[in-house]
């Protein structure tokens, strides 16, 4: 019975397991060692061979170099009043493939942005193969953070500058403009560019996978701040200039002006106003005339205040004295048996002082004619007319005066009076300048200098202090430009009046009303150019619409600039 039971557990024991046979066992062991030595190859590989590169990819997926921002110089006065300064702004962006797409988050950015939303959403939808675009440029950083307070995923921010122009309108023409990015585009902010702009610099910061700044490393390359840069003119000129300029305007209809005031001793350009103007804070609805700096790039026939120049040569010739007597009777003449000259009336014999009060373009004509043929077009070359005055701003008129080659009797005529040749309203403060100084050409200066300069010979000094004298009486109670008189100071000037052309020629009833005056004669320091461009109404007459707005600006400047009044009985009253 015990050997039936013992033989019974037996035969349910499993059978003894067999050794694997040698060639598997093999083949599974090469399997495990090559498997082992690929991946202790790739560890080699990975920490030894390519750890440089590796551990560049990562760095280059958290570790980024940002710019850092260059604070744009300052644009001052020459007493240092601010008329262009950067303010920090932020400028706001985002990663469209990080923009939430849930249409509640997306209302509650376009909100703060002030944007609608299913525009935002195209955009975004333009923009969905990208990692950039620009949710809204220079906006102010409280306006900034409220919108990253919504910490919505995707939405960044970065540091820039923006322009401010203090003065706004008032010298929006001289001082130009900056884009977007802050770069020069117009004006004084154009041509000197590269000098404000300054140096952008550089950090190396640590961000997360989602774009955010974890920790600023090091500071590769510091931003260097752009020059400031120091103008010549005087911002309480330049206000008072604007003002009664664009009150002229507006008082006769007119289609716009300019204003230049020039140091008489220095060349500076203490103001330079336009009209019409704009604000380059705000640049919504310009009038796109506004953005001309007239008074340098635009050219104009000048008229009648061409006469003292032109006289300046017969001086120099010796075959004339202030008190030489030219006969302008009878009020006309005819030239090259096609061109007729008229005065306004029959003068009879003047002396060249009654020329220039009387504005006889007969006197100016008989002058002009006993001169040799180039002889007055020689010395407005002198005046610097008919090229660049060297100011380096952007689109600079040289002008232009006509052809060195034969001239018939009514060209020189008319040279001589102001016609056939173009200046602009700088080129002809300059040439009056010449005349306030003694006869030294001085070039004109839009930045403050440091010291006068030397100046040019142009006219010489005995013939520049008699054409002084002789438009002092052109400016005196019951001439034509007697509204020019600035009660208290010696004044002296020359008005004009030109008509304006078209592609058909002299335009009947548009007029340029133009006035150039020097004051005070007894020791000049202001010479002032006043253009008005096409005045409607009755009055039109440079001495009518021009001469009061130089009045007006000489006075006040005048007293500005802490200027004694003169001690000479013409002096204490005006008209």
């Amino acid at each position: 019975m015990k050997a039936d039971v013992r033989e019974a557990v037996t035969s349910r024991r499993p059978p003894p397991m067999q050794p694997l046979g040698s060639g598997r066992y093999v083949f599974i062991l090469v399997l495990v060692v090559l498997a082992l030595g690929l991946l202790m190859g790739r560890i080699v590989d990975l920490h030894v061979i390519d750890r440089s590169f590796l551990q560049g990819q990562g760095d280059a997926r958290t570790l980024r170099v940002e710019p850092i921002s260059a604070h744009r110089g300052m644009i001052t006065d020459r007493h240092g009043e601010p008329l262009a300064i950067s303010t920090p702004v932020v400028s706001l962006w985002a990663n469209p493939q990080e923009l939430p797409p849930d249409n509640i988050q997306r209302l509650m950015l376009t909100r703060a942005l002030g944007l609608d939303l299913d525009d935002f959403n195209a955009r975004v939808e333009r923009f969905s193969e990208r990692e950039f675009m620009y949710l809204r440029r220079q906006m102010t950083p409280r306006a900034a953070q409220q919108v990253l307070d919504l910490d919505l995923p995707g939405v960044y921010s970065q540091n820039e500058y923006k322009r401010y122009y203090p003065a706004g309108e008032v010298t929006a023409q001289l001082l130009g403009v900056t884009n977007v990015d802050d770069q020069g585009q117009e004006g004084l902010e154009l041509a000197y560019h590269s000098y404000l702009a300054g140096t952008p610099g550089q950090r190396r910061v640590l961000k997360d996978r989602k774009g955010r700044l974890v920790r600023d490393l090091h500071l590769l390359r510091e931003a260097k701040p752009g020059g400031d840069l120091v103008l010549a003119i005087d911002q309480r000129l330049q206000y008072m200039a604007y003002r009664e300029l664009k009150a002229a305007v507006a008082e006769h209809d007119a289609d716009g002006g300019t204003l230049v005031m020039m140091d008489a001793r220095t060349g500076e350009v203490l103001a330079m106003a336009n009209q019409p103007s704009y604000n380059p804070n705000d640049r919504t609805g310009l009038d796109p005339r506004g953005l001309r700096n007239q008074a340098i790039v635009d050219v104009f026939e000048p008229g009648s205040v061409m006469k003292p120049l032109s006289m300046s040569a017969a001086l120099e010739s010796g075959e004339f004295e202030p008190d030489t007597v030219v006969d302008t009777s009878p009020g006309w003449m005819r030239l090259d048996n096609r061109f007729t000259i008229r005065d306004f009336r029959n003068y009879g014999d003047l002396t060249l002082a009654g020329i220039l009060e009387k504005s006889s373009n007969i006197g100016m004509t008989r002058i002009a004619l006993e001169l040799g043929a180039t002889t007055v077009v020689d010395k407005y070359q002198e005046l610097g007319l008919g090229q660049a005055l060297g100011t380096g701003f952007p689109g600079e008129a040289s002008g232009s005066l006509p052809a060195p080659v034969y001239w018939s009797d009514s060209q020189r005529a008319t040279l001589a009076y102001g016609y056939g040749l173009s200046v602009s309203a700088l080129q002809l403060a300059s040439a009056y300048t010449t005349i306030a100084n003694g006869g030294r050409r001085l070039p004109p200066s839009l930045l403050k200098l440091s010291e006068s300069p030397e100046g040019i010979p142009a006219i010489a000094p005995e013939v520049a202090n008699d054409l002084l004298r002789m438009l002092e009486q052109v400016v005196q109670p019951g001439t034509g430009a007697r509204r020019a008189m600035v009660p208290g100071y010696r004044v002296a000037g020359k008005t004009g009046t030109v008509r304006k052309t078209s592609s058909e020629g002299y335009q009947e009833d548009a007029y340029r009303s133009v006035f150039a005056g020097i004051a005070p004669v007894s020791d000049p320091r202001i010479v002032t150019v006043v253009m008005i461009d096409h005045p409607r109404g009755d009055e039109y007459y440079g001495g009518a619409v021009a001469a009061p707005v130089f009045s007006r600006v000489a006075g006040s400047a005048l007293r500005l600039l802490d200027v004694p009044p003169d001690q000479h009985e013409s002096a204490l009253t005006a008209p």
